[in-house]
């Protein structure tokens, strides 16, 4: 039964978002929490693997690099020549570009999770990431901006501390520790850590809603076909390395997956709020095109050893 509800997770995915847009006021006061519950999905995440998985990624460094060079490659040049393409607005052509220029999102785990993926590589792709985009950020936004960008270094360092690294670390070391109570809670997860998902995608459609209106149709536009590119580059990109499957799901995801919330507070700040827009509808985006992604490859092989994980013995796989 569990197979069969979370197996429909996207359709929950975009129901949830829909009553949510229309609905806002019921998730907006669960902003705060936000956080808290993309913590409790990655410490689901942490306690599938162990020490091993991560010792193995490092020992085959290449993936690593090709994931942050095709993501720095492949998305800020996207952003821009869409957001040329469609004609934008200066302030809303910075947004798309800011969205191109941060680190994989957090969310990028979660859906390689669900992928079948390689998640220590994803772990450690996004950590890297984001401390190479404290540097990239900003020096890419003044190539294709022509901008001075602030990139807020602490922040960015501990959220990927508390919310990723620390949950992650802490789910492996109860793993490594008690292993026999981890394989009694794991068949429990994949419900609880779907709803924890579906929630977060609500909570960030509320308080998107007042910014979503007809006028914006060409940023989601804009929007899909920059996400479309990012997964299409970032699978193929690591088929033309000769990557097995399961890294190249990774790859796609984490190249295509943005950290868009960043890049919302950036354009808000340093833009207008337009330049807000492309990374608020960004946020959802990636979301409901991660989730149906990676609901179509939970049920495809990789050829891996990957392909014994059933998807009633690890959430959501």
């Amino acid at each position: 039964m569990i197979a069969i509800i979370t197996r429909l997770f996207p359709l929950w995915a975009a129901l949830c978002s829909i009553f949510a847009y229309r609905n806002s006021a019921v998730f907006v006061p669960l902003k705060p929490y936000i956080s808290e519950m993309l913590m409790l999905v990655m410490l689901s995440m942490g306690m599938t693997l162990k020490i091993e998985d991560f010792t193995r990624v490092l020992k085959r460094p290449t993936p690593i690099v090709a994931g942050i060079g095709l993501h720095y490659l492949i998305m800020p040049l996207a952003a821009w020549l869409i957001a040329k393409m469609l004609d934008m607005s200066p302030e809303l052509q910075a947004g798309m570009v800011l969205v191109g220029c941060v680190a994989s999102g957090t969310a990028s785990n979660v859906m390689v999770f669900l992928s079948k993926g390689d998640v220590a590589l994803s772990v450690t792709i996004s950590a890297l990431s984001t401390i190479v985009g404290i540097f990239a950020t900003p020096l890419l936004a003044k190539m294709y901006i022509a901008a001075s960008i602030a990139v807020p270094v602490m922040s960015m360092l501990k959220e990927i501390f508390l919310i990723v690294a620390l949950p992650i670390a802490f789910g492996v070391t109860i793993n490594y520790f008690a292993p026999q109570l981890v394989k009694k809670v794991v068949p429990s997860l994949p419900l609880i850590t779907m709803s924890l998902i579906i929630i977060v995608l609500s909570t960030v459609v509320s308080l998107s809603s007042d910014k979503i209106g007809i006028e914006t149709v060409i940023v989601v536009i804009g929007v899909i076909l920059h996400n479309a590119l990012g997964l299409i580059g970032g699978y193929w990109g690591g088929r033309l390395f000769g990557f097995d499957k399961s890294i190249c799901r990774t790859l796609a995801l984490e190249v295509g997956m943005q950290n868009s919330g960043l890049a919302a507070v950036l354009g808000s700040s340093f833009f207008g709020p337009m330049a807000a827009l492309p990374g608020a509808i960004f946020s959802l985006w990636h979301n409901i095109s991660g989730s149906f992604l990676a609901s179509y490859w939970s049920g495809k092989p990789t050829g891996t050893s990957n392909d014994h994980l059933k998807r009633e013995d690890v959430s959501l796989h």
